[in-house]
C-alpha cells in the first residue's frame, strides 16, 4: 500500500478527537541510517534517525501533521506559534496546505536564515519580537486563550501525539526498542514524545540520554536561563515547556540530562558529515553527549544498540559552516592547471 503519512499509518495508537480532518505532507518514515565508523569506535551498533529528511526538514513535521489536522477538523481558520525556527517553518507548511492563515513569533535576530526562509516561503506572518522564546511563547498561550486563534506549540497535547510515531518507526525497524536513546533537549517536546511512544508501543524501553547545550542547559542547572546562549539555535530555549516530562522520561529510564558545550557540538557536526550525515547544530547535541559521556567513562556502549536523533537538516543554518569557508581556489579552465593542484 503507497504510503500516506502518519495519521494513515499510526492512527490507531494516536489520541486524536474524531472531528480531525487528516492534513498531510507524508512526513515520517524516516531513514535509521547506520553509522559503521562510529559504531567500530564505540564498540556499539549506531543508527542515525534522521528527521532532517521530512517535508520541511526537522521533526517538527511529526507533530505538526496532527496539531493541524485537529486544529482544521474543529473549525480553526488561524493558527499560531512561537519559534526559534523549525516549528515556523513546520506550521506554516502544513497551514499553507490546510488553506488557513499562520502567524509565526520569533526572537528577534536569534533565527537561522534557513528557517526563517521556509517560514516565509510557506506563507506565515513572520512577527519578530524584542525577547527571547519563552517571552514569545507566554504573548501565543495568552492570545490563543482569549481569542479561537489556534495553538501549535509542543503544548499543544496533539503535538505529542505526532511525536510519538518516531519511537514507532524506530521499533518497527530494528524489531524492539533500542538499548539508548540520545537525542537534543530544548523546548523537551521531543524526549517527552518518544518516551511516551516507547511506552505506548510495548517493544522494549530504552535508555535515554537528553542533550542540552550549556548556555541553554535549565533541566541540567535545575533552574531557569533567563538570556540563554548557544549556535544551537533550535535548543536555546530557557524554560522549557515540557522540561518536567524531559526529567520524567529520563529518571523513569535509568537515564540522564546532561549539558555539552558549543565547541563539542559542531564538532560533532563535523564527524556526522564526515559519515554522509549534515546535520544543524542542535540535531548534533544527542551525540555530542553521547561521545562526551564515553569519553570519560560514563557511557558503556559497547554491544548495545544505540539510536541518536537528529533532528534538523543542515540547510536549516547553513550560516554555520559558509561563515568559516575560506573562498575556493580559482584556476584556470584548463587541465594541467587542474592536475596541478589536486596533485593527480
Amino acid at each position: 500500500m503507497t504510503y500516506q503519512g502518519l495519521i494513515q499509518r499510526y492512527g490507531q495508537y494516536l489520541d486524536l478527537p474524531a472531528h480531525t480532518k487528516i492534513i498531510s505532507l507524508l512526513e515520517g518514515n524516516t531513514p535509521l541510517i547506520p553509522m559503521p565508523r562510529l559504531s567500530r569506535e564505540l564498540g556499539c551498533e549506531l543508527f542515525i534517525k534522521f528527521e532532517g529528511l521530512n517535508p520541511t526538514g526537522s521533526f517538527k513535521d511529526r507533530g505538526m501533521t496532527a496539531a493541524i489536522s485537529e486544529a482544521v477538523g474543529r473549525g480553526a481558520q488561524t493558527v499560531i506559534c512561537a519559534s526559534t525556527g523549525n516549528t515556523a517553518a513546520s506550521a506554516a507548511a502544513y497551514a499553507a496546505r490546510a488553506g488557513v492563515r499562520s502567524i509565526v513569533l520569533i526572537p528577534e535576530g536569534k533565527v537561522a536564515a534557513g528557517k526563517l526562509a521556509g517560514a516565509i516561503a510557506y506563507g506565515a506572518e513572520v512577527i519578530q519580537i524584542q525577547g527571547s522564546f519563552d517571552d514569545a511563547l507566554s504573548l501565543v498561550v495568552e492570545i490563543t486563550q482569549k481569542t479561537p486563534i489556534a495553538l501549535v506549540n509542543s503544548i499543544n497535547p496533539y503535538r505529542i501525539e505526532g511525536q510519538k510515531t518516531g519511537a514507532f518507526e524506530i521499533c518497527d525497524v530494528l524489531g524492539s526498542a533500542p538499548d539508548w536513546l540520545c537525542l537534543p533537549v530544548g523546548n523537551a517536546g521531543n524526549i517527552t514524545s518518544y518516551w511516551a511512544g516507547f511506552k505506548q508501543y510495548q517493544k522494549g524501553l530504552p535508555r535515554v540520554l537528553g542533550v542540552q547545550a550549556a548556555g541553554a542547559a535549565p533541566l541540567v542547572l535545575g533552574h531557569p536561563v533567563e538570556k540563554p546562549e548557544t549556535i544551537a539555535t533550535a535548543i536555546r530555549i530557557g524554560r522549557p515547556a515540557r522540561g518536567e516530562q524531559a526529567l520524567e522520561a529520563a529518571q523513569e529510564s535509568n537515564g540522564r540530562i546532561i549539558a555539552v558545550s558549543d565547541e563539542e557540538i559542531l564538532s560533532t557536526q563535523k564527524i556526522l558529515a564526515a559519515e554522509g550525515v549534515w546535520v544543524e547544530p542542535a540535531s548534533a547535541a544527542g551525540l555530542a553527549g553521547l561521545l562526551a559521556e564515553s569519553a570519560v567513562g560514563k557511557f558503556e556502549a559497547k554491544g548495545k544498540k544505540v539510536v541518536v536523533v537528529c533532528t534538523g537538516h543542515g540547510m536549516k543554518d547553513p550560516a554555520v559552516i559558509t561563515d568559516s569557508f575560506k573562498s575556493p581556489k580559482v584556476i584556470p579552465a584548463s587541465y594541467d592547471a587542474l592536475v596541478e593542484l589536486v596533485g593527480a
